[in-house]
């Protein structure tokens, strides 16, 4: 806690001026460019978040740092501004209840459809630091050790380049194995030399993922149909328009049957509601019309 007879804390708060035409700015570019909706009683704490950016910029005034994101060279400053205004709060079976259905009930499902020829495609659209994906992977081989055997393959993205390039190298502080369920430890991690302070993805999960870059507002580039789509605590970052996009477009994404995951405090709206049904927490599955299967 701050000293609160030190001057230094008043000189913290007020350093910035952090006016509500600077706010309308970050949070107009924000949505156009990320989709994030940042309401107006959001101000004081995207005020405190990119405070951070100004000293580390040398900047003297919020104005200033607006006239930089206006700029072509303020491209450059946009991830760092995404990674200031959202939260990479994220941990191993996060949410566990997901990967134990899509080990029990899904993954035979998925095998077998592998084993007769077909490709299996799953996708973890907003993965992070990649904990969400290595779960999903893990989740995989708890079902069939011999999944490797197969064509099936997690796509994993995010919108931000410094989590996907923690996610792609898999390690990390060995504090988190606390979070990992004892059942999952042995397939999840690989030994690492102890001390270390870190844990190691073991390489057959990471042979059965593929990370990359993707904005979720953005184009989607990929061609194949997905048979399990996880977007956990994403879309609350979106306005509702935004939101009921998303989830229909990955309605239009997912294959015949196919899986959607999404987070406890999300909820699906506009017409994808029509298009999935609600087989437990939070995770759903696409359904087809009676005229669409013939």
């Amino acid at each position: 806690m701050m000293e609160t007879t030190s001057q230094a804390p008043l000189t913290e708060r007020h350093d910035f001026a952090f006016s509500d035409r600077d706010f309308r700015m970050i949070s107009d570019l924000a949505n156009g460019r990320y989709g994030l909706f940042l309401q107006p009683s959001k101000k004081a704490l995207v005020h405190s978040r990119l405070a951070k950016r100004l000293r580390a910029l040398n900047l003297g005034s919020f104005q200033e740092y607006c006239d930089l994101l206006a700029r072509p060279e303020g491209n450059d400053e946009q991830p760092h501004l995404l990674s200031a205004l959202t939260t990479n709060v994220t941990h191993f079976f996060r949410e566990v209840h997901h990967f134990e259905y899509l080990r029990d009930t899904i993954a035979p499902i998925l095998i077998a459809k592998a084993k007769n020829g077909h490709a299996v495609r799953l996708w973890s659209s907003a993965c992070s630091t990649g904990q969400e994906a290595y779960s999903m992977a893990a989740a995989l081989v708890a079902a069939d050790p011999a999944v490797h055997q197969h064509d099936i393959k997690v796509l994993a993205t995010d919108i931000d380049l410094k989590v996907i390039k923690i996610a792609r190298e898999g390690v990390y502080p060995s504090e988190q194995i606390a979070a990992i369920p004892a059942q999952w430890q042995s397939r999840l991690t690989a030994s690492v030399p102890a001390g270390c302070g870190e844990i190691a993805m073991d390489d057959r999960l990471k042979s059965l993922i593929s990370f990359g870059e993707l904005n979720l507002v953005d184009a989607w580039p990929m061609q194949r149909k997905f048979d399990v789509i996880f977007c956990r605590n994403a879309a609350i970052y979106f306005d509702k328009t935004t939101q009921a996009r998303l989830w229909q477009r990955f309605a239009s994404t997912l294959a015949d049957d196919g899986y959607l995951m999404i987070g406890h405090s999300e909820r699906l709206s506009g017409p994808s509601q029509g298009a999935f049904k609600n087989i437990g927490i939070t995770t759903y599955q696409l359904q087809h019309d009676e005229g669409d299967k013939k």
